[in-house]
């Protein structure tokens, strides 16, 4: 007779007879046999007779099928004594004709036959009191599986030695899992699972005994999940069959016996991570000590981890350092670094990001002999990605000016060119377009602030301030006009961005446009004076305080008579 015997699982110690053709296996209780387990499919694989042999074939389940601890992918022909496992459930393949004259050769006692073959007790209690008990163990090929107090010793003093010495999580982790094979000679796999700064876990580091277990390696949520939360370290002495990690797709799939798992604790005790080793092999798991060894050294891993991990954000916050350093150099060659000279004007000039680059943007853009555009910007935000729109809104606009006599169609064309990035930021701008023969200057707004005047007669107006139009980047096919000023001997100009005027104070009061108004007009003319004013009062009103957005200043006029 043909039949299956359950060794693990619900089921255990029952036997289903092979008398048909055909068995299906699963967890659908129309099954021929049903297998009692969450993780089993609900068809999950079917044994069938065919040539005069049983054959084992996976119906495309979730978990896969394995006859002797080898996923099958093709349908695979039953040997006698051969294992199915079907996620945790285990059976026997039996045929009694190959079983009758094997059986006469074993003693009662289930020692070894005459074959080699030694019968073992597969009951969860019996397997956790021999593992518990045995100091030495042997594999099926014959290996040593407990290493002696001394090496013991010896390698957990080696890896406190490395780990003070290592810097960097390349140099920790490996360190920290082939220590761990020194010491616990059984174990088949070793993982370090770390969280990563979006709070998921990820395997950075594994090890594992033969390159074959290499394989479609999986780590088991529900035990890191434990671990972690509890902040306690657990070891199982039979895994497949704790009650804890039942539904534990990675434990039934890779027939973990043995297993232990330390949480990684940084120095303030908040969990970073994990450390599991297991053992596949039924004899010669873990023993209750070796649980006070792993937490020994993941306490010492985890403080060692996180130093690697502070090292490595410190070195990435200086290479990002460099970056911006380097960017910044690139944004200010896009700046004039002095101001225009032109006789019979003086021009005053002051730029600050509030990071290592901005998206405030000022320029002298030569038309011709006679003429010049003073231009002030800002891109909205702040940071790498305003920065980079300034380099481009930088050439866009030298060609716009450049090439189109009326400012209003050059704004216009502006517009559009910047419209047609598709990015979600927009750009104020005031331009003035300054015929320093005739001294009329043409002044065109995209949503910035009019320019502050002080006039002959020392009032302070604000020429433009009606005929600003929306600003850049917003829509296409804009209209903008242009206000047209003369400027007479000592009147000036004042342009500037909403860093200036918006700065706050510890209190969280702005600056206000208003004072700079009062230091233009309390400047009498001075150009270089009325700069050096504003720029000193905005820093001292805010003195104390980060800066919150770029500081962009300009400020141009005739000099007196």
């Amino acid at each position: 007779m043909t039949y299956l015997d359950a060794i693990t699982g619900p089921a255990m110690g029952r036997r289903y007879p092979l008398e048909n053709n055909q068995y299906v296996l699963g967890r659908h209780p129309d099954c021929d046999i049903v297998l009692e387990s969450g993780s089993v499919s609900r068809q999950h694989a079917r044994i069938s007779k065919s040539g005069g042999n049983f054959v084992l074939e996976d119906l495309k389940s979730r978990n896969g099928s394995f006859v002797n601890g080898r996923l099958i992918g093709e349908p695979t022909k039953l040997l006698e004594g051969d294992t199915i496992r079907i996620c945790d459930i285990e059976l026997n393949f039996h045929e009694e004709s190959q079983t009758s004259g094997l059986s006469a050769n074993l003693s009662p006692e289930g020692s070894a036959s005459g074959f080699g073959i030694m019968i073992v007790e597969d009951d969860d209690s019996s397997s956790r009191s021999v593992t518990a008990k045995l100091d030495v163990r042997g594999s099926q090929y014959g290996v040593q599986l407990s290493s002696s107090p001394e090496a013991r010793l010896t390698a957990i003093l080696e890896i406190m030695k490395n780990l003070g010495k290592a810097v960097s999580l390349d140099e920790v982790l490996p360190k920290v899992l082939d220590t761990l094979f020194t010491i616990f000679i059984q174990a088949d796999r070793g993982f370090i699972i770390l969280k990563d700064t979006d709070g998921q876990l990820k395997v950075h580091c594994e090890k594992t005994r033969r390159p074959d277990q290499k394989e479609n390696i999986r780590v088991s949520k529900t035990v890191l999940r434990e671990v972690m939360q509890t902040r306690e370290a657990i070891i199982s002495l039979d895994a497949a069959s704790d009650s804890r990690f039942e539904l534990s797709q990675s434990i039934a799939d890779f027939r973990i016996r043995s297993m232990i798992v330390a949480p990684l604790l940084d120095s303030t005790g908040e969990p970073i991570g994990a450390i599991q080793i297991d053992t596949v092999q039924q004899k010669g798991g873990f023993e209750n000590k070796d649980l006070e060894i792993l937490v020994g050294i993941a306490v010492v891993a985890g403080i060692a981890i996180e130093n690697a991990q502070l090292h490595e954000k410190e070195i990435e916050k200086r290479m990002v350092k460099q970056d911006l350093d380097l960017a910044r150099q690139v944004q200010m060659a896009f700046l004039p670094k002095v101001a225009t000279h032109i006789p019979g004007y003086s021009f005053f000039q002051y730029y600050n990001p509030a990071t290592q680059i901005g998206g405030d943007y000022f320029d002298y853009i030569e038309l011709d002999k006679n003429r010049i555009v003073i231009v002030i910007a800002d891109v909205v935000g702040h940071g790498v990605a305003a920065a980079m729109l300034m380099a481009k809104l930088s050439a866009e606009t030298r060609f716009a000016f450049a090439t189109m006599d009326d400012p209003r169609i050059a704004l216009a064309t502006l517009n559009d060119r910047i419209t047609a990035l598709g990015v979600e930021k927009y750009i104020t701008m005031t331009a003035i377009i300054l015929d320093y023969v005739s001294h009329k200057a043409s002044i065109v707004i995209a949503g910035h602030m009019a320019p502050i005047m002080l006039t002959s007669s020392r009032d302070i107006v604000e020429p433009g301030f009606d005929v600003g139009g929306l600003a850049l980047g917003i829509d296409t096919d804009q209209l903008y006009d242009v206000f047209e000023q003369q400027l007479l001997p000592g009147e000036s100009l004042t342009l500037y961005t909403d860093g200036i005027f918006e700065a706050p104070n510890e209190k969280g009061a702005p600056f206000s446009i208003e004072r700079v108004r009062q230091q233009v007009a309390a400047s009498a003319g001075d150009i270089k004076k009325a700069g050096e004013e504003i720029i000193g009062q905005v820093l001292k009103h805010c003195a104390g305080c980060d800066q919150e957005d770029d500081m962009c200043l300009v400020i141009f006029g005739r000099n007196p008579d």
